[in-house]
């Protein structure tokens, strides 16, 4: 885990007024169609996962539905439990898991467990086998290098179309070249997406990407919880109620002020997927440092409402791909391609220094501007959102401009030929109209006569029947079939030749495929780190401090995020674990002093802890039995201690003083005490438990300060008897602290604020009189209490006694009064002995 030293003083120096954008380029209003308000209903995202599992090594791929792209990790050694496959099953969530149905039995028992995770429900992943022949090396290359792609161009030769994919995918990890050639077996088999097209027509694959886990956080799903980094809530709206949740009060939810989806996307995975690679994190901060600055407020603004026009673009271009393209798609497509030149543009005008503004200004291509210009120079977006379809402007095709030009002059021309079949037909036929139907041709049509009753009344001289339809009779004539050989089907030959320079458009789109994924990747990046330091603006945040020297971790005035936002008033506290100032750090206090919020707002706590490893324990043992909990607490505690200089930095809240009063922690020479508060000792039967403890200075009123420390010179190797001296150097390794508090009379005031030492009590009785309890409840738990203290027996409250007994007495004479001394089958041996014998056990 990477060190962190967070420090809260000045603002960071950035680039002055004269490197800032002052004179960055005004980006007028995106030109063109008026953007729809929806972009259409979106397919739901799924992931099917292909895994390989032999001898230690995992090959992992799997496809995306959302954006149709295969991501691949490659070859990784993992233990034989599996913890990196669950690692990227919790993180990815795949609908379905396809492997080999030959595997050894640590996969067979992973299957077997995930299969049976009832919690999993209704997301739990359908396990998928397919034979092992469907996994072979050279049938997987086989697939992989004969598959149909369109980022790939057609011009590209066999070889080098190798040579292409192999500077994508690398083939000397075996196992994930075969997982790779499982997975489009797998895909192909299903036909994912393409369930209802024809079999011609391939899965949509827009790319491979590498899937990595390396320098990552591990961070369980308990402590994405405990620690509200997410939260999911019932919809408040009755119409949503079945479509799903959203999010609560949460880190997240505060922070996600990105304006466009894959930008929240994105947020949401580096929350899932945090890195310790310290470059990536000072690269992300550089940039949020530098839209901190005043003079750069109204350019990220700019920045901001740019972004709000990027798009869904790999949904646009799976539909391309599938000849699924709508008319929405264009418009889309045309304005997230105009804002990214204007994100291109802006971007080019800030510090060149910062590697994200130079990727956008240099990996934003003239493509771009041929895209926006081909798409702005052929789609009549007027004229296909009247007609619904895809339709080109004038002067693109010559040949469809005539054909427009006749189909615009029809109406005219047709009264005219209607006016002359007229004169040729019966007296009786009042009027007539020659009529165009597409697929059908030209036809005369005419009012149904009364006279025509039967089928063979419609028969006409010279006129071909064809259908009747609302009481008109169609025909064909000699002069509509000549307009049909003059004419033709002028409306489909249109829209034939437009889906053909549809096609055409489509083909050049996807031909620069690769520069649509960049700019969707940049653009996303830009607007997280845009919303995080919108959020760090408004919140106060400053910029932390990474050191791989320290080791630990140093937090100033350090403030809980979602705490503060609720609380009225809010004391920020300062944390700090290390080599000099101790990795185990026991905290206790009383009830509702704020022991939990101090852990909550300290860091993540993570599983296997090693040395670079933060743990953070709350309320341990809450829920079992007090001697059981305090026991494995203290167990825990020792088990880390005794780890010496590998010992992780450890967080503990707890309850439970006797783990000091006690002595339960390792005590000999090594261990010294410290007492800061010496008026507030505690006296009599607690005192026997401190025979260490001496003097000190008063630093308040209530609070006693106990530290515990490691000599600098020994180290102990080992707990308890087994235990032994080494002249290693030992950094401090364990301390107490404490929430301070002041005892005003009868009150307890919280001043919310770490100390050193240990709580004399837990003051539940202060915090259940807070809470609103009865004063006789609590003065009767504080009469328990002292009794289990002192070792004295519990007896039940008199008062509370003479109430039941005058119960059940009462009880007893009506039922007594009730009785029918007349009724002949009453039996008073069997009222007495099950009525009024037991009755008198309670009562006597």
């Amino acid at each position: 885990m990477a060190s962190v030293a967070a420090t809260p003083a000045r603002t960071p120096n950035g680039p002055g007024p004269g490197e800032a954008s002052a004179s960055f380029p005004t980006v007028a209003s995106v030109p063109g169609p008026q953007e729809p308000e929806e972009e259409g209903e979106e397919e739901p995202a799924e992931i099917h996962l292909c895994v390989l599992w032999n001898s230690g090594y995992l090959g992992i791929a799997y496809y995306d539905t959302s954006d149709s792209t295969i991501h691949f990790m490659p070859d990784a050694p993992d233990h034989e439990s599996l913890k990196l496959l669950q690692r990227v099953l919790d993180e990815i969530d795949p609908r379905s898991v396809v492997t080999s149905a030959k595997q050894d039995e640590n996969m067979t028992r992973f299957l077997g467990k995930l299969a049976s995770q009832e919690h999993r429900e209704p997301k739990r992943p359908e396990i998928i086998f397919l034979p092992s022949v469907d996994f072979g090396l050279e049938i997987s290359k086989q697939r992989l290098l004969s598959g149909n792609y369109s980022f790939i161009p057609d011009s590209m030769t066999t070889t080098e179309k190798i040579l292409f994919l192999s500077s994508i995918i690398p083939f000397d990890c075996l196992l994930m070249v075969r997982a790779l050639g499982g997975l489009l077996k797998f895909l192909g088999r299903r036909r994912i997406g393409v369930e209802l097209e024809d079999y011609n027509v391939s899965v949509p694959i827009l790319g491979f990407k590498k899937f990595v886990l390396t320098n990552l956080v591990s961070i369980d799903q308990d402590t994405y919880s405990v620690l509200q980094i997410f939260k999911s809530e019932s919809h408040p709206s009755v119409y949503k109620v079945a479509s799903g949740l959203k999010e609560g009060l949460s880190l997240f939810g505060i922070l996600n002020r990105c304006r466009c989806k894959w930008g929240e996307k994105l947020l949401r995975l580096w929350f899932t997927r945090p890195t310790q690679d310290l470059g990536e994190l000072n690269s992300r901060l550089d940039v949020i440092q530098f839209f901190l600055l005043p003079q750069n407020l109204d350019m990220a603004q700019m920045l901001h409402r740019l972004l709000g026009h990027i798009k869904n673009v790999p949904l646009i271009l799976k539909r391309m791909k599938l000849s699924h393209t709508k008319v929405s798609d264009w418009q889309v497509l045309y304005k997230t391609v105009y804002s990214a030149l204007g994100l291109r543009d802006a971007c080019r005008s800030l510090p060149q220094s910062i590697q994200l503004f130079q990727d956008i200004a240099q990996e934003f291509s003239d493509d771009l501007h041929h895209i926006a210009s081909l798409i702005g120079k052929v789609v009549d977006f007027e004229g296909s959102l009247a007609e619904n379809r895809f339709t080109v402007l004038p002067n693109i095709d010559p040949e469809i401009d005539e054909k427009k030009r006749r189909l615009m002059g029809l109406p005219s021309f047709l009264t005219e030929v209607a006016r002359k079949e007229l004169e040729n037909l019966d007296s009786r036929i009042p009027s007539c109209s020659v009529i165009y139907i597409p697929l059908i041709g030209f036809l005369l049509s005419i009012p149904r006569l009364p006279s025509m009753v039967e089928t063979s009344d419609f028969e006409i001289e010279g006129l071909d029947f064809m259908f009747l339809s609302e009481e008109k009779l169609h025909y064909r004539s000699a002069r509509t079939k000549e307009l049909d050989a003059l004419l033709g089907d002028l409306h489909c030959d249109i829209r034939d030749q437009e889906t053909l320079l549809m096609h055409q458009l489509q083909c050049q789109v996807l031909a620069r495929a690769a520069v649509l994924t960049r700019v969707l990747d940049l653009a996303s990046r830009l607007d997280v780190l845009l919303a995080l330091a919108s959020a760090a603006r408004d919140y106060g945040y400053s910029r932390p401090r990474y050191s791989p020297q320290l080791l630990g971790v140093r937090i100033q005035n350090g403030r809980h995020p979602l705490m503060e936002l609720c609380a009225r008033t809010f004391v920020p506290n300062s944390a700090e674990c290390g080599r000099d100032i101790g990795r185990v750090k026991v905290i206790t206090g009383p009830n509702s002093s704020g022991k939990s919020i101090y852990l909550k707002q300290v860091a993540k706590a993570v599983n296997n802890a090693t040395e670079r490893s933060l743990v953070l324990v709350d309320e341990f043992g809450k829920g079992t039995n007090t001697v059981d909990g305090l026991a494995l607490l203290a167990a825990v505690i020792r088990h880390w201690l005794a780890l010496g200089p590998t010992c992780p930095h450890v967080f503990v809240a707890t309850n439970f003083l006797s783990l000091v009063h006690l002595q339960l922690l390792p005590q000999g020479p090594l261990v010294q005490y410290l007492v800061r508060t010496p008026t507030q000792l505690p006296r009599g039967p607690e005192a026997e438990h401190f025979p260490e403890l001496g003097t000190g200075s008063c630093i308040g009123t209530g609070t006693m300060s106990l530290s515990v420390s490691y000599s600098q010179q020994r180290l102990t190797k080992g707990i308890g008897a087994g235990s032994r001296m080494t002249d290693e150097p030992c950094p401090l390794l364990f301390s107490l602290k404490t929430m301070e508090t002041c005892e005003d009379g009868d009150d307890l005031v919280f001043f919310y604020q770490v100390c050193e030492g240990v709580a004399r009590a837990s003051h539940a009785s202060h915090t259940a009189t807070q809470a609103g309890l009865p004063e006789k409840l609590i003065a009767r738990g504080k009469q328990v209490s002292d009794l289990i203290r002192s070792g004295k027996p519990i007896k039940p409250v008199q008062e509370l006694l003479k109430e039941k007994q005058m119960e059940n007495c009462q009880t007893l004479v009506d039922k007594f009064l009730k009785l029918d001394l007349e009724d002949p089958s009453l039996d008073l041996d069997i009222f007495m002995s099950q009525e009024v014998l037991p009755a008198a056990t309670t009562i006597l």
